[in-house]
């Protein structure tokens, strides 16, 4: 076949709009990774009093800054990780201030805490918490028996702690009972929580649980349906997982195709 001068201008013209469609798709792409991040659930609620800047660069993220808690640098990767067209996360943050030494009173307030608040039928914001070589007391007011009763059991679960003081007060004064926290409050609103940010509440939640802690499990989410995989060394161990998902944020039903060893 013979090549004619047009046939190279249009191969030409062809080649040039695909390499400057290229980088325009990819600008794009990053710009929509970035906003997602910053409205996502998890980045307007559990982080949105931490230093945190993002950047994304063909689809590679990386997250720079200062967190309050360990708990948000997870947090905050696994949220951007989970988002499309992320093809890496790199988690530079740090967190601010003086970082409680591992198994400590300090430390173990912190991760009960952080258990607490990931939790949609306990009101952790609302839940004292103190420790004392191990023994955790908990105080504050719930909304009901069933209420305190599972809040000592999430605290209960926590990695480190040998036992609970539950001081809890059941009221029926449900302007102190119910105090909404921030995350209750967007939920009320009808906003949607976001499936990046529930994968990674979950992931999150799993991982702070002592029964769920060493499960090689896999967490993904469309509309708010997540589906649990992998592997658990007992039944016990699967359904406690099935249990601790269905009770995050944003979770509407929990789909548990863990596989029992």
């Amino acid at each position: 076949m013979k090549i004619t001068p047009y046939f190279l201008i249009l191969l030409a013209a062809a080649a040039s709009a695909v390499t400057l469609t290229s980088p325009l798709f990819a600008s794009e792409t990053d710009d929509r990774i970035e906003l997602s991040a910053k409205e996502s659930f998890v980045f307007k609620t559990y982080l949105k009093d931490d230093d945190i800047s993002l950047q994304s660069k063909d689809g590679l993220v990386t997250l720079t800054g200062t967190v309050s808690a360990p708990s948000h640098r997870s947090l905050a990767g696994d949220t951007v990780a989970g988002l499309p067209g992320v093809t890496a996360v790199d988690n530079q943050l740090i967190e601010s201030g003086q970082t409680p030494a591992e198994k400590s009173d300090a430390w173990l307030i912190t991760k009960v805490k952080a258990t607490l608040l990931l939790h949609s039928n306990v009101n952790g914001s609302a839940t004292e918490v103190n420790t004392d070589k191990g023994i955790v007391t908990l105080r504050g007011q719930a909304a009901s028996n069933a209420q305190k009763d599972l809040t000592a059991e999430y605290a209960r679960d926590v990695v480190g702690v040998k036992e609970v003081v539950n001081e809890m007060t059941v009221t029926a004064d449900t302007e102190q009972a119910g105090k909404t926290t921030m995350t209750e409050k967007m939920i009320t609103l009808g906003e949607k929580i976001d499936d990046a940010s529930i994968t990674a509440l979950v992931k999150t939640t799993l991982f702070y649980h002592r029964s769920t802690s060493g499960l090689n499990t896999s967490v993904t989410t469309k509309d708010g349906v997540v589906t649990l995989g992998g592997k658990a060394r007992t039944g016990a161990e699967k359904d406690l997982a099935g249990k601790f998902a269905s009770d995050v944020h944003g979770v509407k039903t929990v789909n548990n195709t863990i596989s029992v060893e």
